[in-house]
C-alpha cells in the first residue's frame, strides 16, 4: 500500500509540474484505481454515512442526494470499502441499511428516500456507530445535517467514545446556524474529526468532501493528504483538521 501512495504521489507531483497534461479529475481516478487495486484484506475498513432527512433539508435534498448518490458510485474503485447508510427522519423514524461493499444496492435506498417534518436524532447515529464498532472495524462516521436539537452535553461524551475508538466523525453542515455550527465542531473535534459547511450556494463543494472521505475511508490519512493537494480548499482544512 504504502508504495501504491509513493507512486500517486510522483503522478501528481508531475501534473502540477507541468510534465504531463492529464487534468486533475483523471489524477484522482488514477489514484483511486491504484487504491483499487490493492489487496482486500480480513478487516477492511467500514464507514458509516448518516443523514438528517427531517423537513428543513427538503429545499436542497434533490442536488444533495444526487451528489451523494456520485460520491457511492465513486466508492466502486475502492477496493475493500464496505458501506452503511444510515438516516432519520419523522417521528422517531431511524433506519440503517445492511453493510454493503457495492454502492448500487445503498443507491437504490437513497432513490426512495424523502424528507419528513420531525427532530434531529445525531444521538442515535454516534450511539449506533459506537455499537457498530463492537462487531466490525468503522473506519469513520460521515453525518450531513443542518440543524441539533439535542443535548449536547450527551452528543459530545458519545463523540469522544467514538475519539477513544479511533472513529472520527466527519461533521457537513448545510447553512450556518450558530448554534448548530458550534455543536458540530464539537463533535468532530472531540472524535478527532472535522467539520466543514456547506450552503445552497455551495453545495457542490459537497461532493469533493465527500470522495475526500471516501478517500481517507479507503486508505487512511496518507490517502486524504495526497487527494487533498489537487483538491478544493475545503478538502484541504478538512485534511488540516485530521492531521491536528
Amino acid at each position: 500500500m504504502k508504495e501504491i501512495f509513493k507512486k500517486a504521489n510522483k503522478a501528481l507531483n508531475k501534473v502540477k509540474s507541468g510534465q504531463t497534461s492529464i487534468s486533475r479529475s483523471s489524477d484522482v481516478q488514477n489514484f483511486l484505481s491504484q487504491v483499487a487495486t490493492t489487496p482486500s484484506r480480513a478487516g477492511d475498513a467500514h464507514m458509516i454515512f448518516a443523514l438528517d432527512a427531517t423537513a428543513s433539508r427538503e429545499e436542497t435534498w434533490g442536488l444533495a442526494r444526487q451528489l451523494q448518490t456520485e460520491m457511492f458510485l465513486s466508492t466502486r474503485s475502492l477496493g475493500g470499502l464496505n458501506l452503511q447508510l444510515c438516516y432519520f427522519r419523522g417521528f422517531a423514524d431511524f433506519f440503517s441499511s445492511r453493510w454493503e461493499s457495492s454502492a448500487d444496492e445503498i443507491v437504490r435506498v437513497m432513490a426512495g428516500m424523502s424528507c419528513e417534518a420531525g427532530a434531529t436524532q445525531i444521538e442515535r447515529v454516534l450511539a449506533h456507530a459506537i455499537n457498530e464498532s463492537q462487531v466490525r472495524s468503522v473506519k469513520c462516521v460521515v453525518y450531513i445535517g443542518d440543524a441539533m436539537e439535542e443535548n449536547i452535553d450527551v452528543l459530545a461524551n458519545l463523540s469522544g467514545k467514538l475519539g477513544l475508538l479511533n472513529i472520527p466523525l466527519f461533521m457537513f453542515q448545510e447553512r450556518d446556524e450558530p448554534g448548530t455550527r458550534k455543536a458540530f465542531m464539537e463533535c468532530a473535534r472531540l472524535s478527532g474529526g472535522a467539520y466543514s459547511q456547506f450552503d445552497q450556494a455551495s453545495i457542490t463543494h459537497l461532493k469533493e468532501l465527500l470522495k475526500a472521505v471516501a478517500v481517507y475511508a479507503a486508505g487512511g490519512y496518507r490517502a486524504l493528504k495526497n487527494f487533498s493537494k489537487g483538491s478544493t480548499k475545503e478538502v484541504k482544512l478538512i485534511e488540516q483538521q485530521l492531521k491536528s
